[in-house]
């Protein structure tokens, strides 16, 4: 498949995002059974997990976005800007932070900072893909769908440029 200048072959099949989802959303409605988390979603990338993870939950929980943006292209650019914040008091919350993909690690780190800063009663990442360079920083994300190599991807609510975000399976650059 072409999208603009790359060339893209099917990574992960929907089902089995499907039931990675269910999977990741057993382990949070055991590990949370009595609480009440607030998901973070980080937007755009995350919606789609985000949505359906929501879905898989049995337990009570909010919702609240945020948006941050480190990307041009096909490559982090290392520099993040908040767009979006979340507009409720986050003090002594069980917070889940709901990313589409942990690339360098740049982004959580920072969210993860500050959140603590801001009285969080806890603060963990679930995210459906972490790359080979966000594991080897040691980046601390409880919850991980896949773990891929330093490839980029696309589908899944994951884009190049805008595009591809609706596609429902995920796909890797080749080109």
């Amino acid at each position: 498949m072409q999208i603009k200048d790359l060339e893209f072959e099917k990574l992960i099949d929907s089902a089995v995002i499907a039931d990675k989802v269910r999977e990741l959303a057993g382990r949070l409605n055991s590990d949370y059974a009595g609480k009440s988390p607030v998901l973070l979603p980080i937007l755009n990338g995350s919606f789609m997990f985000a949505s359906d993870l929501m879905k898989e939950l049995t337990i009570p929980c909010r919702i609240s976005f945020v948006k941050i943006s480190s990307y041009s292209g096909t490559n982090s650019t290392g520099q993040l800007k908040t767009l979006i914040g979340h507009e409720e008091s986050l003090f002594n919350q069980d917070i889940l932070i709901v990313e589409d993909i942990i690339d360098t690690g740049l982004t959580i780190e920072k969210i993860m900072l500050e959140l603590r800063e801001l009285g969080a009663k806890s603060v963990e990442t679930v995210s459906l893909l972490r790359k080979q360079p966000a594991r080897e920083k040691k980046v601390d994300v409880k919850y991980i769908g896949f773990e891929l190599e330093n490839e980029f991807v696309l589908g899944y609510g994951m884009d190049y440029d805008g595009l591809g975000r609706n596609l429902k399976d995920l796909y890797r650059s080749i080109s």
